[in-house]
């Protein structure tokens, strides 16, 4: 898998790895992947919801050592 950017939101609670996911998102193109991680168990749910809801893909989803990655595909 080719990432193209990476953001670190451990650490941080919700609302704040949705926040920091858009932002990054914003700045690569359509087809380019984002890797997230983060610590807060809601983004299980949060991530996938606000993917789905921009058209983005959720290529992957992993969870080492308590940190959760996620590699979303920008729509």
């Amino acid at each position: 898998m080719n990432i193209t950017k990476t953001i670190d939101a451990t650490g941080l609670s919700c609302p704040m790895p949705i926040v920091k996911t858009k932002k990054a998102m914003d700045t690569i193109n359509s087809g380019e992947i984002l890797e997230v991680l983060a610590t807060d168990q809601g983004t299980l749910s949060d991530i996938p919801a606000w993917a789905k809801s921009g058209g983005h893909t959720i290529l992957e989803q992993k969870t080492e050592k308590d940190v959760l990655y996620f590699y979303i595909q920008k729509a």
